[in-house]
């Protein structure tokens, strides 16, 4: 693909997010008390919860946040580059978007200032205010930056790659709720602002990162990343 077809496509994408998530926020902030959706999954996950998975779901839901999202997405980085110059440009690269997106979502939340359950319907702990998800943001975004990796190298097996790293962020989600420390419409505002700020991430670097350091990414096999004529620092854009 193309890379402005990529930035056109991660834009289009994170657009969509960014309008789903901001009709989201719209519906709970007005709606006062919470959406029969959020009520019924609570109560759900209150009347079921044996020790053993409690115990799983503490474990799960400690790795969406600190260092275990940073990590993977500073492997990614490591593994999508060749050179020693482009690892450390990817990892950075997928490190400050992480942050960034971590620091735009705490001020969103400081904006929407939602309550979160009850806390007697907690079982870990849990800081600050609900929308949107801070667990659920994080390893979203972490799991997005590694699929855009993974999808970038083409490894054997990156169908596997995916599906792991996909179904880790929905279950750190998930697990939000089952603890009792956030909504579900909490979790989606997550999922869907994730989706949005790497909309916004992916398209900037496919547009704007100059050819010289974007070349050799990709498939073992080296090929060059495909250009359009008017793409790149230097170049007049075409009609």
């Amino acid at each position: 693909m193309r890379r402005r077809e990529t930035a056109d496509l991660a834009g289009s994408v994170g657009l969509g997010a960014w309008a789903a998530f901001t009709v989201l926020g719209l519906f709970v902030a007005g709606s006062g008390a919470p959406p029969a959706v959020d009520t019924g999954l609570l109560s759900w996950s209150v009347a079921h919860r044996p020790v053993v998975a409690v115990a799983a779901a503490r474990g799960l839901t400690a790795t969406g946040t600190g260092v275990v999202p940073y990590a993977l997405v500073a492997l990614a980085g490591l593994l999508l580059g060749r050179a020693r110059r482009q690892r450390v440009l990817t990892a950075g690269l997928g490190v400050a978007c992480l942050a960034a997106g971590q620091a735009l979502r705490y001020g969103v939340m400081e904006l929407a200032a939602r309550p979160r359950p009850p806390r007697q319907d907690w079982d870990t702990h849990a800081s600050g205010w609900a929308f949107p998800s801070g667990h659920t943001t994080t390893s979203a975004l972490a799991a997005g930056l590694v699929i855009a990796a993974v999808c970038l190298r083409a490894p054997r097996g990156r169908t596997a790659f995916c599906l792991v790293a996909g179904c880790w962020a929905v279950l750190v989600g998930l697990t939000r709720v089952y603890l009792g420390v956030h909504w579900f419409t909490d979790v989606a505002g997550g999922w869907l602002f994730a989706l949005g700020w790497l909309g916004v991430c992916l398209g900037v670097a496919a547009r704007w990162l100059p050819s010289r350091l974007v070349a050799g990414l990709g498939p073992a096999s080296g090929a060059p990343v495909e250009e359009d004529p008017g793409d790149g620092p230097g170049r007049a854009p075409r009609a």
